[in-house]
């Protein structure tokens, strides 16, 4: 049985992932370089805290918030994270009247410029079918209680539009810079299944 390099066996999956590079290296088919870079942007330039960065900026910076409503895209684009595949961006805003809650209902669009890969729940078919059938149910269950009064809106992220979801600010922060906001943020928060907590 062979090993990884924690000590610990291989699994099935590593095993066939380094045939798999194997072949694509000596048929000539892919560089060195290329996987690297691949590595590194999974690793290191993609995840929830670019995210967190760009929540934590339009929360501080009244300007920024305007912009990165208006065009999410561009915004976001501005600070470094571009989209992977090309699609829009669209950010939209959680407030005492309105929360939102993203998801996708075909597949698993997710904006991973921000956000890194998605959850496993995110892609499930009952997570899909159930945040756009019953969204209150599903935000329950992720603990997240929202008032009767509150509107709920369900977004459908598809191949050419995503979206992220602005929080609401938690009270208690209103000395606190962008880098200490920014460690509150997570992930679920800014697809809409639960809320930023206060520190």
């Amino acid at each position: 049985m062979s090993s990884d390099a924690t000590g610990g066996p291989d699994s099935d999956t590593a095993t066939r992932i380094k045939a798999l590079e194997s072949l694509l290296l000596e048929k000539g088919l892919i560089e060195t370089s290329a996987i690297e870079e691949l590595i590194d942007m999974f690793e290191n330039r993609l995840g929830p805290w670019n995210g967190a960065k760009v929540v934590a900026r339009a929360w501080t910076d009244p300007g920024f918030k305007e912009a990165l409503l208006r065009d999410g895209t561009e915004t976001i684009a501005e600070m470094g994270f571009e989209a992977l595949q090309g699609e829009d961006m669209v950010v939209v805003e959680n407030s005492a009247e309105v929360h939102n809650i993203v998801v996708c209902t075909l597949c698993s669009c997710y904006p991973w410029a921000v956000l890194g890969l998605p959850p496993v729940w995110y892609k499930s078919a009952p997570y899909r079918a159930r945040a756009a059938r019953d969204p209150r149910a599903v935000l329950r269950e992720f603990g997240t209680e929202i008032g009767a009064d509150t509107e709920v809106r369900v977004w459908d992220s598809n191949a050419e539009l995503r979206y992220l979801v602005l929080p609401e600010r938690p009270a208690g922060t209103e000395a606190l810079d962008a880098a200490a906001l920014a460690e509150l943020v997570t992930r679920d928060s800014m697809i809409g299944v639960s809320l930023v907590a206060p520190p």
